[in-house]
């Protein structure tokens, strides 16, 4: 019985993810809006920046102040 549900579940997955890429037109991202004014592209030493430096030093500050101002009682007692 679980190799039906797994069978199962595949299928309705399978089926799921392939009606979301044919429905997705990436084509229409080929033709620029009215309007559009797209900056200069990011090299390669300012994106790993941005979206893999900068998430990195942020959540280790923010683990390091939550260590630092932690008050709870370090030695636990047995009651």
């Amino acid at each position: 019985m679980d190799k039906k549900n797994a069978l199962r579940a595949g299928a309705v997955t399978a089926g799921s993810t392939l009606m979301m890429l044919l429905m997705t037109s990436p084509a229409l991202a080929v033709a620029r809006d009215d309007g559009d004014d797209p900056g200069p592209g990011l090299s390669i030493a300012q994106t790993l920046g941005l979206y893999v430096a900068t998430p990195i030093v942020l959540f280790l500050i923010i683990a390091g102040l939550v260590m630092v101002l932690d008050k709870s009682d370090k030695r636990q007692t047995a009651n």
